[in-house]
C-alpha cells in the first residue's frame, strides 16, 4: 500500500541517555522520509550526548560511551536534522510523548528554530493502542506477521514503525470505532490529517503533556493544582505560577509554549486598560458652569400704575 500524502511524512524515532525530556540527551536518530510520490529516504545519525548513557540504558539500546565519544554533538549536526525533516509532517511511535519533545528540547539547545506551526503529527502507538493496545514488537509481528529483529535499534524500529501504519492503514480500513462519548466514525484511513486527529488524544501544545487544548481548543494547565483550568484563569489569580514553571525543571519548549501564553494574556489585559478618548479638546479640561442661584428683588410697595395694571388684565 502507498500512502495517500500531501507533503512529505517524516518516521523518526529516538535513542537517548534515558526518558527525562528535559535533563537526557539524544544517542541516535533514524529518520524515515516517505514521500508524496512513494519514495523513501532514510537516514541515521549517531550523537556524542555530551554527558554519560547509564550503564542500564545502554543494556536496552546496546549503544555506549565509546560509541558516541567521537562522534557530532546534536547543536553540530542540527541544521542538518532539520533541513533533512523540511517541512515534512512527523510521525513515530509514541512521538508525541517522547521522541518529538525530546527532539525539540535538543533543537532548542542548539539554538535552531524548528517550527511546529502547521505540522500533522501521527503517534502510530495511539492508533494501535486504541485498537489493540500492544507493543511495537507485538505490533509488527500482528501487522505484518514478522519477527522484529534488532528492536532498539533506532532504524530497525522506524522501519518497523513505517511498516506498522501500512498494516493498520490495511486491517482498519473499514473499521467502526466508538469513542469514550458514544460517537461512531471510521477513523484509521489514509489521510494523514485524520490520522492527526484520531492519534492526538490529549491535543497536546508542548507535547511533554503539561499543556494540552481542551474541547473548546482553550490551552489548560494538564497537572498539578490546576489540572484542567485555562491558563487565563490561573494567570488573573496566581501570576506567580508563572515564574514558577519558569524557574522550574520543565522542558523548554514547555517554557516557550507557556511565554507564548503570558504574552497572550497580558496583552488582554492591556487592552481592558485602554481609556475610551473623550471627544472634548484634548489639553483644555471642559468644566461645566454650575448653576448661580437666582436673585430675589425686594417686594415693591403697590402704587396706582400696579392697581392700573391688574385692573386693565382682569377687566375690573
Amino acid at each position: 500500500m502507498k500512502l495517500n500524502l500531501k507533503r512529505p511524512l517524516a518516521f523518526f524515532d529516538l535513542e537517548a541517555t534515558g526518558i527525562n525530556v528535559g535533563a537526557d540527551r539524544i544517542v541516535e536518530i533514524a529518520i524515515l522520509k516517505a514521500m508524496p510520490d512513494g519514495s523513501e529516504l532514510v537516514k541515521t545519525w549517531r550523537i556524542n550526548p555530551e554527558m554519560p548513557i547509564p550503564l542500564q540504558t545502554s543494556l536496552i539500546h546496546g549503544i555506549y560511551d565509546e560509541d558516541v565519544a567521537n562522534e557530532p554533538t546534536f547543536k553540530a549536526l542540527a541544521a542538518e536534522i532539520a533541513a533533512f525533516i523540511g517541512e515534512s509532517d512527523l510521525a513515530g511511535y509514541n512521538s508525541n510523548k517522547f521522541d518529538i519533545p525530546m527532539l525539540l528540547e535538543e533543537f532548542l539547545r542548539a539554538e535552531v528554530d524548528f517550527d511546529m506551526n502547521n505540522r500533522k503529527f501521527v503517534d502510530v502507538q495511539n492508533i494501535f493502542h486504541q485498537m489493540e493496545q500492544r507493543t511495537l514488537k507485538a505490533a509488527y509481528k500482528f501487522y505484518c506477521q514478522e519477527d522484529l529483529v534488532n528492536a532498539h535499534n533506532a532504524e530497525a524500529d522506524v522501519i518497523a514503525t513505517y511498516k506498522v501504519l501500512l498494516g493498520q492503514l490495511e486491517m482498519y480500513k473499514e473499521t467502526e470505532f466508538e469513542n469514550k462519548q458514544g460517537v461512531k466514525s471510521i477513523p484509521v484511513v489514509n489521510d494523514v490529517d485524520a490520522l492527526h486527529v484520531f492519534t492526538n488524544i490529549n491535543k497536546p501544545v508542548d507535547f511533554a503533556g503539561r499543556l494540552v487544548y481542551n474541547d473548546n481548543d482553550e490551552v489548560c494547565f494538564n497537572f498539578g493544582k490546576h489540572k484542567g483550568k485555562t491558563t487565563a484563569q490561573v494567570f488573573s489569580v496566581e501570576p506567580s505560577y508563572y515564574a514558577w514553571m519558569k524557574n522550574g525543571d520543565f522542558p523548554l519548549y514547555t517554557k516557550k509554549k507557556l511565554d507564548e501564553e503570558w504574552a497572550k494574556f497580558n496583552a488582554k489585559k492591556n487592552e481592558s486598560k485602554v481609556v475610551r478618548p473623550q471627544h472634548n479638546t484634548p489639553n483644555k479640561p471642559q468644566y461645566q458652569k454650575k448653576p448661580q442661584p437666582k436673585r430675589e428683588e425686594p417686594a415693591q410697595p403697590i402704587n396706582s400704575d400696579m392697581l392700573e395694571q391688574l385692573k386693565m388684565k382682569f377687566g375690573k
